[in-house]
């Protein structure tokens, strides 16, 4: 099995990275995250699409409109607190 096939796994997992940045200007480049997510970690294209997507429908990311980055909403951040 796919080590994110569990998509609230792989959600949590692009959450832990994002955490684990340093934020420009409060936002977080998309790169700093499919980078470990899948050649540190080995997750898939699509356990990223689909974890990312969970993420941002859980409210707990927005996506920029440029889709090169993320900002972490208020119910995301409290996941860390």
């Amino acid at each position: 099995m796919p080590p994110y096939a569990d998509l609230g796994k792989a959600a949590r997992k692009i959450l832990e990275i994002a955490n684990a940045v340093e934020p420009v200007q409060g936002r977080i480049h998309i790169e700093k995250l499919n980078e470990p997510f899948l050649f540190r970690d080995g997750g898939s294209p699509a356990e990223y699409g689909a974890g990312l997507k969970l993420a941002i429908d859980r409210g707990w990311f927005t996506l920029h409109e440029s889709g090169t980055f993320v900002t972490f909403t208020p119910a995301g951040a409290e996941l860390f607190a």
